[in-house]
Parts: structure tokens; C-alpha cells; sequence
């Protein structure tokens, strides 16, 4: 019998479940087959079964989690390329990131509130609209918890990328500036992965959207925390 190291069982599973239900989907393009979806759900029933708390697993498999920031940063690499399309719309980019952040920001403080949800959830959920790094970085200066923000964040995402698809497929948005920027506002890295298996174009508009939501949520925390 092979014993894997101490540390490294819940690292190789999760990659292993990852790699497995990544062949599935090529095979059966569900969206409920998804990795993003299928493989948390699987680690959640083997947690739960084997009685393992999520900080025993995230002791083991943080690596995954410290690659998040690379992976985002490599969403940017075709951006050089598109230069030219970016600078002639980089006003309107910048505007609808402001508007996209202010309606998030508002939207979640109000119906946390209506809800009577608690400070910390509520303020962990103000930051549910950027990627994951950033939320991480942002989320304990507005008062949140960033494990807490992480969740959101997947949750987030995974409804704009369902969400998104479903309105591009009956809406007239022909324009890939509009439909990236749909994506990277609305369900950041997830989304604008997805933006990227459809359009190059309309991926590196995603990238830029994710990009500049996250620096400006960062920027902006510590004032946001104060205004909340």
C-alpha cells in the first residue's frame, strides 16, 4: 500500500477529483458537472464523512490557495496584445467598473441589513464581487473575515458565469467589450475564464474588468470600512 506524506493526501485528492471531473465535463458539458462546482461539492461529502474539519483540510491543500494570485496575474499576460482596443475604451471600462462596484457594494450593505445578517457577514459579503486575492486582501480591512470573503467570492462567481451565459444567449450584446466586461464585473476570475473559451477578445476585456474592480476595491477598503 503507498502512503503519502503527512500534508499531502488532501492536496493530491483535491487534484485528483479536479483532473477526474475536468475529463467528465469535456465529455458531458453540464453545467452542475463543472469542476468549480462538482469538486467542492465532492470534498464537502468526504469532509463531512470522515468527520475532518475545513481547517484541517486547508492546513493540508493552502498550497492551492497561494496559487490563486499568480493564476490571476496570468489572466493579464494577453492584455499587451490588445493594448490598442484597451486605450480607445479604457473610459468606459474604468466608468462601468465604478458603477458595477457601487451597485455591489450598496446592493449587499442594504439587504444585509433588511436580512438583520451580522456585521462580519456582512461586511466579509461587501467584497463578494472581486477575485479571490483580492477579496482575501480586502476583506479584513472593511471588518470582514477572509475566509468567509473566499466563499462568497466562488458563490459569486459561479451565479455570473450561469447567469451570464443564460442572459448572452436571449440579450443583443454583440459587442465583446460589453459582454467581457459583463463577465469580469459580474463573476470575476470564474467568469472571465469563461469569457476567454469564447472569445480572446472578450476574455482580455474580462481580464482588465477583474483587474481594475480588484485594485480599486483594495484602494478603496479602508475608506469603504469606515463608511459602512
Amino acid at each position: 500500500m503507498i502512503h503519502l506524506p503527512q500534508g499531502l493526501f488532501w492536496l493530491a485528492l483535491t487534484i485528483v477529483l479536479y483532473v477526474a471531473s475536468r475529463s467528465l465535463h469535456k465529455r458531458v458539458p453540464h453545467t452542475l458537472l463543472s469542476p468549480l462546482i462538482a469538486v467542492p461539492v465532492l470534498l464537502i461529502v468526504i469532509l463531512l464523512a470522515a468527520h475532518v474539519s475545513y481547517a484541517s483540510y486547508n492546513a493540508q491543500s493552502h498550497w492551492l490557495s497561494a496559487m490563486l494570485g499568480p493564476a490571476t496575474v496570468a489572466f493579464a499576460v494577453p492584455i499587451h496584445e490588445y493594448r490598442a482596443v484597451i486605450r480607445r475604451h479604457f473610459m468606459p471600462l474604468i466608468a462601468g467598473v465604478v458603477v458595477g462596484m457601487t451597485v455591489a457594494v450598496v446592493s449587499t450593505v442594504v439587504l444585509s441589513r433588511l436580512f438583520g445578517l451580522p456585521e462580519s457577514l456582512e461586511r466579509s459579503l461587501s467584497v463578494r464581487s472581486i477575485s479571490t486575492p483580492f477579496a482575501i486582501a480586502a476583506a479584513p480591512q472593511m471588518g470582514g473575515q477572509a475566509e468567509l470573503a473566499a466563499v462568497f467570492v466562488v458563490i459569486t462567481g459561479l451565479a455570473g458565469m450561469v447567469l451570464g451565459e443564460w442572459l448572452l444567449s436571449w440579450l443583443p450584446v454583440r459587442s465583446a467589450l460589453a459582454r467581457g466586461a459583463l463577465f469580469g464585473a459580474g463573476a470575476h476570475a470564474v467568469g472571465t475564464a469563461t469569457a476567454h473559451r469564447r472569445d480572446t477578445e472578450e476574455g482580455v476585456i474580462s481580464s482588465l474588468t477583474m483587474i481594475i474592480a480588484g485594485i480599486l476595491m483594495v484602494l478603496l477598503a479602508p475608506w469603504l470600512s469606515a463608511w459602512l
